[in-house]
């Protein structure tokens, strides 16, 4: 006779926090990439002064509630699924190499590309700036390369996380009244 029994509620929810961890940290994966190859080769063909307008109202704009709960919620979530998978060898070395990663793009972001954003808004309004040209100069090509980088790394950690889920979902959950003696099969059906 079979019977189903049903997911131990803790590992229900081991499961979600690695699928919002894995979520959160696609879509800024997501973001960092459709910057990569649309966003800055687009902007790429404007002038310095529609350049430097358009990165403003960029920079202004992302900071939003959205923006900032997947930002940060990668960034937790991943954190917090490494210690919940802490009896969990095999998935969990691929989730803290996950939050390794995210964790190097996330220093990037604040160490690099916000500084160089904060710089462009202290440029001030693109209509009055005297060079746009050099104010472009100083920003273009750190922030375009730094963003792909961290792109990358956000892409790595994404694959990393799908591969702990992977290794997570098939562990089967193993339940306190379930000895090992009734696990190896041992035994006949009767006494177990």
């Amino acid at each position: 006779m079979t019977t189903t029994r049903p997911t131990h509620p803790s590992r229900t929810l081991d499961h979600l926090v690695l699928g919002g961890a894995s979520v959160t940290t696609g879509l800024i994966a997501g973001a960092f990439y459709v910057f990569s190859c649309a966003v800055m080769p687009a902007l790429g063909r404007s002038d310095d002064r529609t350049f430097v307008e358009v990165m403003q109202n960029i920079n202004d704009v992302i900071e939003n509630p959205v923006f900032f709960a997947g930002f940060f919620g990668a960034l937790v979530l991943t954190a917090v699924a490494a210690w919940q998978q802490r009896r969990s060898p095999g998935p969990r070395r691929w989730v803290l190499a996950a939050l390794a990663a995210y964790t190097v793009a996330f220093l990037l972001t604040s160490g690099v590309n916000v500084p160089l954003n904060n710089a462009l808004a202290h440029a001030g309004d693109p209509a009055r700036i005297a060079d746009p040209s050099a104010v472009r100069e100083r920003f273009e090509d750190t922030w375009v390369v730094w963003n792909a980088v961290r792109a990358v790394l956000c892409t790595a950690a994404l694959a990393l996380l799908l591969r702990a889920a992977f290794l997570t979902a098939r562990q089967r959950p193993r339940h306190p009244q379930e000895s090992s003696y009734s696990l190896s099969g041992a035994g006949s059906s009767a006494s177990r």
